[in-house]
């Protein structure tokens, strides 16, 4: 009989055991389109320069209003649809000389430039080492340069000079000390413009979603070059470059605005209490545009009233779809943050503006440059994101010949060459 008991004490503690170890599997996070781009070299060029090109329109069509309210805008020009004049006092981060013609870029196509031969430079060995190795080299070079005899001559080629070291010395800065020790890094990185979540990254980062084999790549490199920023400003830098990788790959604008979704090695999405404040921010975008175009305005009242919702000179839609997108202006205003370049406003500007244009490049620019605060680089993000989803050929073609004959002749920037150099 002992050997009945020891029998069911050794079946009951064998399947207690057996209960212990079954789990269900937890589910493998998806990389979203982890296979590999594959595109015919023509396209690739293509695709590379419409990007390169549809950045330097978003950036030219903001030049004349970078930081300006949108009141002021129409008090100037109505309703902005194209390229203006840059009619401006020349400064480091905005155009080099004053008053430049239309189709005249800032410091959001130089960094443009400046990454397509960082990436020539260091071919596939892309790091943060050697990203704030170059920016250091660049700087040296600028400020070596202040010794040649025919700058200490000319007054006028110093100012040109010094204007280029101050364009680049805040970012140099944090570079240098990123290679002394981590103490120092810390101590400039949270320095840098002043110590806010400035959009650093975004003026360089989608140029490494142009790159990049995979969306969950393009997200892992840029977020490692993301030197300058700070807090989430980090995760929207990466999901820039991400979502610019995938605008390589589709024409459909709801894969490229779902990316930000499905990609996060870092795990922003488990932070306590908050969350991932990027997508949080995107979600709310949507569901404003969404809300807004489902209004249905039955009260003349409203569709009447001058003074709330005059439409600017030159709006090409109805009045009914002006009121629409200043309500979105509205909302984006309320939201505003304490300097225009943070980072998430102008994730927030961008977002919007995507969802708001539906893929339409026009549509997209004209809501982003119209809306003011710091137009130019949000909408060179946007104009990124759709010339690499479009293409060159695609893209309005007054614009952009016009962007690359100035940027050619008048500003020293072969925005065809560059491409080349991306891409053969």
């Amino acid at each position: 009989m002992k050997y009945v008991y020891l029998l069911i004490l050794i079946c009951i503690v064998g399947c207690k055991n057996e209960n212990k170890q079954f789990d269900i599997p937890s589910p493998t996070n998806s990389t979203y389109a982890s296979d590999k781009l594959q595109l015919a070299d023509s396209v690739y060029y293509d695709k590379v320069l419409g990007a390169l090109v549809g950045s330097a329109i978003g950036d030219a069509m903001g030049a004349s209003t970078e930081m300006w309210h949108r009141k002021d805008i129409q008090l100037n020009y109505g309703f902005i649809n194209g390229l203006t004049p840059a009619v401006r006092e020349q400064s480091p981060e905005g155009t080099w000389e004053h008053n430049l013609l239309a189709g005249a870029t800032t410091d959001d196509t130089r960094w443009k430039s400046l990454m397509v031969h960082y990436f020539k430079d260091n071919q596939n060995s892309i790091s943060p080492d050697n990203f704030s190795q170059y920016i250091i080299e660049y700087y040296q070079n600028l400020a070596q340069s202040l010794a040649d005899k025919d700058i200490q001559t000319s007054t006028d080629l110093l100012d040109t000079q010094i204007e280029k070291i101050d364009w680049i010395k805040e970012w140099a800065r944090v570079a240098i000390a990123y290679k002394k020790d981590n103490q120092s890094y810390l101590q400039a990185q949270n320095r840098f413009y002043g110590g806010e979540m400035s959009c650093a990254g975004q003026l360089y980062s989608p140029m490494i979603g142009l790159i990049t084999k995979s969306p969950l790549e393009a997200y892992q490199k840029a977020y490692d070059l993301s030197l300058f920023d700070i807090g989430y400003a980090k995760d929207i830098t990466a999901l820039v470059s991400a979502m610019t990788h995938m605008a390589m790959r589709t024409q459909e604008l709801d894969s490229i605005m779902s990316a930000p979704k499905f990609i996060d090695p870092i795990g922003y999405a488990d932070s306590r209490l908050v969350g991932r404040i990027p997508l949080a921010i995107l979600d709310g975008a949507q569901k404003n545009v969404r809300r807004i175009e489902d209004i249905v305005f039955v009260d003349s009242l409203l569709l009447n009233n001058n003074t709330v919702f005059k439409v600017p000179t030159g709006y090409p839609g109805t009045k009914t779809d002006w009121i629409r997108q200043e309500m979105l202006y509205q909302i984006l205003e309320k939201d505003k943050r304490g300097i225009a370049f943070h980072s998430a406003e102008i994730w927030q500007i961008l977002v919007t503006g995507l969802e708001f244009g539906k893929g339409d490049f026009d549509k997209t620019m004209q809501f982003i440059v119209n809306y003011g605060r710091d137009n130019d680089t949000v909408a060179a993000v946007a104009g990124m994101i759709l010339g690499a989803k479009l293409g060159y050929k695609t893209l309005p073609k007054e614009l952009r010949e016009k962007i690359l004959k100035v940027n050619k002749e008048n500003l020293g920037m072969d925005l065809e060459a560059l491409a080349k150099e991306m891409t053969y």
